[in-house]
């Protein structure tokens, strides 16, 4: 898959599809909108939305069950999902090395 980088302001134009039709406006004009302060919504697919330079890579990792009890248990505590807490436990670790 072939991707490109751009800005999240004014990489791309905006389409919105609507009972059938797509609308589509030029970046400047997006960038416009944005500037106004205006609600993007109605211009921006969220479904396909990505973060440049935050390309996801599945990956599986086995726990032992006593440990992915206490994970689970402390997501909970947190109000968190098991994904997101393992994510914060380890960007956490990686940042204080």
């Amino acid at each position: 898959m072939k991707t490109r980088s751009t800005s999240s302001r004014s990489g791309a134009r905006g389409t919105t599809s609507r009972k059938g039709t797509t609308k589509t406006i030029t970046a400047e004009a997006f960038d416009v909108l944005a500037d106004s302060g205006a609600d993007l919504t109605p211009h921006v697919e969220w479904s396909k939305a990505r973060r440049p330079g935050r390309d996801v890579q599945r990956v599986n990792v086995d726990f032992p069950v006593d440990l992915l009890r206490e994970i689970d248990e402390e997501a909970r505590r947190l109000g968190v999902t098991r994904q997101a807490f393992i994510k914060i436990r380890v960007a956490d670790s990686l940042e204080q090395s």
